[in-house]
């Protein structure tokens, strides 16, 4: 399988972070995003959106979505169940992953599009809105930590992907100077135990 990726993306980093705690091989394309190289025609052609990732199985189809990628991988794959071994797991991990993506993912990469020089020239950028974005990533965080005082991970009782989820959303604030300070300490142990996890770095 081959995995359309853009290496400092947050989005195809859920992927390959979660493929690595699987096991899974993928062979990886690189798409550049800054040489926007995700709007050129042969891109388009593979995703008619612009954006990575992108999961094309043997037999040629397409898969998009990074959370979608990793749900059709952790059924069609052994190995570790990141996504619930029952109803409820389930029911719990989606939650969290749901509310992760929107309360956390999505506020981030709304500051980084609103603030950050990367993005002069590309979008109309709503310096007040990357403002209003940023109070809602950090009253999120400080919720999180205040989950986290008395779990080791965030939907049950051993790593799942919602953990995966809240890392990648947490480590790409990093590039618009979101970080994980001593106000949140119980945030700051988990986000250095799954830092420590060698699928971190995939």
């Amino acid at each position: 399988m081959k995995l359309y990726t853009s290496p400092h993306a947050p989005s195809p980093r859920r992927v390959r972070m979660y493929a690595a705690e699987k096991g899974i091989a993928l062979e990886l394309i690189t798409v550049d995003i800054a040489s926007n190289e995700t709007q050129s025609a042969a891109f388009l052609a593979v995703n008619p959106v612009g954006e990575t990732p992108v999961l094309e199985l043997p037999d040629g189809r397409l898969l998009t979505e990074s959370n979608t990628i990793c749900r059709y991988l952790d059924e069609t794959h052994e190995g570790p169940n990141l996504f619930g071994a029952t109803i409820d797991e389930r029911a719990e991990i989606n939650r969290w992953i749901d509310r992760l993506m929107f309360r956390l993912y999505v506020p981030t990469t709304q500051v980084f599009r609103h603030s950050h020089r990367f993005w002069e020239g590309r979008i109309v950028q709503v310096p007040a809105y990357g403002e209003v974005a940023r109070a809602q990533v950090l009253a999120e965080l400080a919720a999180l930590d205040r989950h986290l005082e008395e779990r080791e991970f965030i939907a049950r009782a051993s790593f799942s992907m919602a953990d995966i989820v809240g890392f990648v959303a947490v480590d790409f604030g990093k590039v618009v100077h979101l970080r994980v300070g001593a106000e949140w300490p119980n945030l700051a142990r988990w986000y250095t135990a799954i830092r420590s996890r060698p699928s971190a770095t995939a």
